[in-house]
Formats: structure tokens, C-alpha cells, sequence
């Protein structure tokens, strides 16, 4: 919603907005774009309104929803407001269950960065642009294409890049077929465009079993693929690898970001640069090595003493598994430990099992209250069961329902870890942010 907003306002037209008085990373964005946002209230719903966009995570009984509705306000979901400005653009759309806010964020940076004055929006802040929504003219439009309520459904790119399909949303999608389903679906609007796909996913490979091969380009680890990086390694502190086109070595490069999966992300990026002859692969990437990351991304956040701070948006068993794996391999002689925030009930009773074998790579994970959502009333799992599918599987879990309860273990333990990661994509990054900002104790 924030990056709308400020697209919308970008383009001249007056924005204002309510919303919970919790906060977000995003408030200081929209104050930074002159866009008020107060507290809900009927009262905001005037006549001198043209049309109210709502999120989708709110029921249509919403107080305001109601205002406008008997002022005849026309209203507009988030999506349905946002596809009539991607649809009529050059529109590429990064799906996915997983890695699409980084592999967006690439783009985003490689075509800002190559003088091609694009629109974006992105789920995260990008660092280095300062914003999760970038205002061009060109008709570039960079969107990170949420299938959630199969929101994917409104959308009408001239481009696809398909990053993962591992099931998710269950309180929305019933099982997996029907959540794989809505990824065939959306690929199924390229008709006689191009369809840019990680061929390591077997759920992607499933969710494209019926797509024009003619149309599909590959990329991943095997060097079959249209583009391939191998040798993956860290060196100089950064992480390197050789990127290939179509078997044939293109060079050696590097990122500052951990894990396989950026540099998978990577190529993602660089496929589509190169399938649009936007720039030459080894310049695309060159501009690739400079980018940072965005928030909540594995973010650096600072230090504490000798302790050193991360932050990361990880919410799915295979998200947890993978970052704190290269938090491990980045870190293998450290002390490493995790606090994590389950995000709502349905994605912690689905896949529990999962999320108590996702944390054998830290040497202690501090469990907080499940965090739930404005779509979820009762509970069906929780924490207490989440800390013994931990220990059942790695035996390194401890419950710190609050963030209070969770500080204290931490304080009293700070000399003793090296690296504490806050994940979940719920408020746990407000525990980073406090120890941080708190004075060390002496």
C-alpha cells in the first residue's frame, strides 16, 4: 500500500491514508513523500473523496469500508488499483514463493542504475534507493507480484521472472495443487512473451509442466540451464561465483549478500537484462556487485559491543532454513543466536513440523507469541507447540513469549552470543532495533 501511495502521489494525484497506530518501516517513507496517514476512523470518508483503496486485509465490514460505501465512494482493493497502472506499462512481474522482494530489488537497482528510469515497486526498502517504490517515465515497470488471495490473477505482465513455488498461505490456498495452480494460471498470460524461470524449483518446474517451452528461459546451478552460476565460494568477504550463458563462462563475480540464494536471485536478474538487450551480462553484473540489499533482508544492524545485530524477514520453514544456513556458513566458528516470531496461526499449525526442523544451523533459538494477522481471530497452534517441534528435532529452543521476556534472556546472555538474528516477518525486528539503540551495559 505505502509504495502506491507514493506512486499515486508522484503522479499528481492527492493521497491520504489511515492505518493501525502500530508502526512500520514504512511510516517514515510516506511522511519523507508528504503523505499523511492518521489513525482509522469513519471520519476520514468525505465526499471530496474520488476513491478509497483498501488492502485486502481487511473485511468489507471495516468501519470505513462502510463510510464509503453509503457515501458511493467507489473502492478499490490494492491489487485492482495497482494492476491498472502496471498493465498498461511494460510490465515485468517477480513471482514467487520465495526471493521475489530481493530478485525485484535487483532489477529495480540494475535498471536504475543503467540510466533506464523505471517504475517499481518493491516489498522492501531497497537501500541504496531509499525507497520501496521508485517513480519513472520509461515504460519499465518493475512489480513484486503477491500470490497471495491469487492476487497474481489481476495482473497482465509482458514479462515473468518465477523464482520458487513451495506452498504457502494456507488459509487461503486449501492444499498445495491449488496453491501451484495459481502460478500456472498467471504463466499462462504469456502467450508470445517470455517466461524467466529457476529450473532448480521443482515446484516451478511443476507449476510450467504445460508452458511453451519456446518461451521459457532457465536459470539455476546446472550448467544446461540458458544461465548458470557455478563455484559458488566466499572470498574477500563477499560471495562469488561464475556465472555461465547457455554453458558458455561469461565470468567470475561477486556479491555482498550471503547465501546461494542471492546469487540464484542474481541471475534471475541478469536474465532478464540480458533477454531484454539491456546491457552486456558482464556489465549487468558488475552493477549487481555494488547492490546492498533492502530491509529486513538479512539487514546488518548494527553492534552491540562485541555482539553483532541482523534482521531478516524469513517467515517460511524453507526461508528459516536457508538464511540461517548461510548465516552458518558465513559465521561457522560463532555463536549464533536466533529469536523468531511465527507469523500467523495457519502457516505455524501447516507446516509445524517443518518449522521445528528449520533451526539446527544456530546454537539457540528464543521463540516469541505467535504473531497473528488482521485475517486470523482464533488460534489453532501455539508457541508452546512450536518450541517442542524445535526441540524435538534440534533440542535448542526456548519460549520467550514476549519481546520483553525475550530482551531479558538476551541481556543477561550478551557476552556469550556473537551473532543474534531476529526473524519472522511479524514486529520481532523491533527487538534488533532495541539493542541497538540501548546503551551496552558496562
Amino acid at each position: 500500500m505505502a509504495g502506491l501511495a507514493q506512486l499515486l502521489h508522484a503522479r499528481g494525484i492527492d493521497v491520504c491514508g489511515s492505518d493501525t497506530n502500530e508502526e512500520f518501516f514504512t511510516d517514515a517513507l510516506l511522511a519523507k513523500s508528504g503523505i499523511s496517514v492518521e489513525s482509522f476512523s469513519p471520519s476520514h470518508i468525505t465526499p471530496s473523496l474520488d476513491c478509497v483503496i483498501t488492502s485486502t486485509a481487511y473485511p468489507e465490514s471495516h468501519p470505513e469500508l462502510c463510510a464509503a460505501r453509503e457515501a458511493g465512494i467507489p473502492i478499490l482493493t490494492y491489487p485492482q488499483a495497482l494492476s491498472l497502472l502496471f498493465n498498461a506499462a511494460f510490465g515485468i512481474a517477480v513471482c514467487g514463493s520465495h526471493g521475489k522482494t530481493t530478485t525485484s530489488a535487483m532489477i529495480t537497482y540494475l535498471f536504475v542504475h543503467l540510466g533506464l528510469d523505471p517504475t517499481a515497486v518493491v516489498g522492501s526498502q531497497i537501500h541504496q534507493l531509499g525507497s520501496n517504490a521508485i517513480i519513472g517515465n520509461s515504460p519499465y515497470f518493475v512489480l513484486e507480484a503477491d500470490e497471495y488471495q491469487n492476487k497474481l490473477s489481476l495482473y497482465d505482465p509482458k514479462m515473468i521472472v518465477m523464482t520458487t513455488v513451495d506452498y504457502d498461505h494456507p488459509d487461503f490456498f486449501p492444499d498445495e495443487e491449488t496453491y501451484r495452480q495459481t502460478f500456472a494460471e498467471f504463466a499462462g498470460k504469456i502467450i508470445d512473451r517470455k517466461l524467466i524461470a529457476c529450473w532448480d524449483d521443482p515446484g516451478v518446474k511443476k507449476a510450467l509442466i504445460s508452458f511453451d517451452a519456446k518461451n521459457l528461459i532457465t536459470y539455476g546451478w546446472d550448467p544446461s540451464f540458458d544461465y548458470s552460476a557455478s563455484n559458488y565460494r566466499i572470498e574477500n568477504g563477499r560471495r562469488a561465483f561464475t556465472i555461465a550463458k547457455r554453458g558458455i563462462p561469461v565470468g567470475d563475480y561477486s556479491l555482498s549478500l550471503i547465501g546461494k540464494y542471492n546469487a540464484s536471485n542474481a541471475l534471475a536478474a541478469l536474465a532478464v537484462c540480458d533477454t531484454l538487450k539491456l546491457a552486456p551480462l558482464s556489465r549487468a553484473a558488475e552493477i549487481l556487485g555494488e547492490f546492498t540489499g533492502t530491509a529486513r533482508r538479512f539487514e546488518y544492524k548494527g553492534t552491540r559491543g562485541s555482539l553483532e545485530i541482523i534482521d531478516d524477514y524469513g517467515h517460511h520453514p524453507t526461508e528459516i532454513r536457508a538464511t540461517l544456513h548461510a548465516a552458518r556458513h558465513q559465521y561457522p566458528d560463532k555463536k549464533i543466536w536466533c529469536v523468531f516470531g511465527s507469523h500467523t496461526y495457519s502457516r505455524t499449525q501447516t507446516f509445524l513440523d517443518q518449522f521445528g526442523d528449520s533451526f539446527h544451523h544456530v546454537d539457540r533459538v528464543l521463540v516469541l507469541d505467535i504473531y497473528t494477522s488482521a485475517r486470523e481471530r482464533e488460534a489453532s497452534v501455539t508457541a508452546e507447540d512450536l518450541v517442542t517441534a524445535i526441540n524435538r528435532a534440534s533440542g535448542n529452543a526456548q519460549l520467550t513469549h514476549t519481546h520483553a521476556d525475550a530482551l531479558k534472556e538476551l541481556l543477561e546472555h550478551e557476552n556469550e552470543i556473537d551473532i543474534l538474528i531476529t526473524m519472522g516477518a511479524g514486529d520481532v525486528y523491533k527487538i534488533a532495533d532495541h539493542l541497538v539503540t540501548e546503551p551496552a551495559h558496562q
